[in-house]
C-alpha cells in the first residue's frame, strides 16, 4: 500500500478515535447483514435509546434472568398514578343453588 493511502486510513481510524468509535470486521450469516448493520449504527448514536438497546442486548447475550419488578415499575409509570379511582365493588351474597 502506498505511503499517502497509509496516512489516509490513519487519518480516518484517528478520526474515529476522536468520536468513540472504532472500526472492526465480524463474521455472520449473509441473511444477518442488513441487522447487524442497522445494530452497529443505532449502538454508535449517543443517545438514550442507544443506551437502553446496549443494556438489553448485553443482559440477552449474558444470560441474565431479566430484572424482577418490570410490571410494578410499569405500573408506577402509569397515567392512572395519583388519579383517584373508586374501585370499591358492593358485597352481594350470591344465588341460592341446590346441588
Amino acid at each position: 500500500m502506498a505511503s499517502s493511502q497509509k496516512r489516509a486510513i490513519q487519518n480516518y481510524r484517528s478520526r474515529l478515535g476522536e468520536r468513540g468509535l472504532a472500526r472492526f470486521e465480524v463474521l455472520g450469516r449473509d441473511a444477518d447483514r442488513d441487522l447487524i448493520r442497522s445494530l452497529a449504527r443505532r449502538l454508535s448514536e449517543d443517545t438514550p435509546e442507544a443506551s437502553v438497546l446496549r443494556a438489553t442486548v448485553s443482559r440477552s447475550i449474558a444470560g441474565e434472568p431479566p430484572k424482577l419488578g418490570g410490571i410494578l415499575a410499569a405500573l408506577r409509570r402509569s397515567p392512572l398514578v395519583g388519579a383517584d379511582l373508586d374501585l370499591s365493588r358492593p358485597r352481594e351474597e350470591g344465588r341460592k343453588i341446590d346441588l
